[in-house]
């Protein structure tokens, strides 16, 4: 009787011992945070070359250092001209980045000592480029750096009517124009690589 009395007391310290642990466990994954989760990725900006000249339409960021009430995102308007606070209007376009940004800190000057102005456009709508005939996409579309006709093409898409082989690019140098053809079947095969030119503002490409 007492051996079975020893063994039912083992039996008890042991059930209670498991419960204790199974209940300091889940004690301690409850008091663990959540991983928070990753944050969304930002769109990378436009890669701007260090000679863009800034036009009508393109969108920028203007930092002050430790002028946050400075820093601000701007369109460039029609004019050409930026609206900044103590400033007012301050000519944009026509300058790089980098002149527009030595512009801004040598008027600020008058107002903040030592301006550091950093100048980035991360917005480029005022170089264009033009698709037209039998794409799903005509019109002007943004020029972006470094732009090829085969990568404009793949972002207008064709109609099933294009003619893929009769494309030709159209393209004004010294006033006299220029076209080019181009075959979209030989260029995602790998040949007549020569034909997928680097794009300039203007440019037109003829899908028949």
């Amino acid at each position: 009787m007492k051996k079975g009395l020893k063994l039912a007391c083992v039996a008890l310290l042991g059930f209670i011992t498991v419960a204790v642990w199974a209940q300091n466990d889940s004690d301690e994954n409850a008091a663990k945070p959540e991983k928070a989760p990753p944050p969304e990725a930002q769109p990378p900006a436009p890669s701007v070359p260090v000679d863009y000249i800034i036009g009508a339409d393109d969108t920028l960021k203007i930092s002050v250092w430790k002028e946050p009430e400075m820093s601000v995102n701007l369109p460039v308007r029609p004019d050409g001209k930026i609206s900044m606070p103590l400033l007012d209007d301050v000519q944009a376009a026509g300058m790089t980045p980098m002149q527009l940004a030595g512009s801004i800190r040598d008027k600020l000057k008058k107002y903040i000592a030592d301006p550091r102005v950093t100048v980035v456009v991360t917005a480029m709508n005022s170089q264009r480029i033009y698709l037209l005939g039998e794409v799903n996409h005509p019109g002007p579309t943004a020029l972006l750096p470094g732009m090829t006709v085969l990568q404009a093409l793949s972002t207008a898409g064709f109609t099933q009517f294009a003619n893929l082989k009769a494309i030709y690019l159209l393209r004004t140098q010294d006033g006299q124009q220029t076209k080019i053809p181009f075959n979209y079947k030989d260029a995602i095969k790998g040949r007549g690589t020569q034909q997928n030119l680097v794009l300039k503002p203007g440019d037109t490409l003829v899908v028949p």
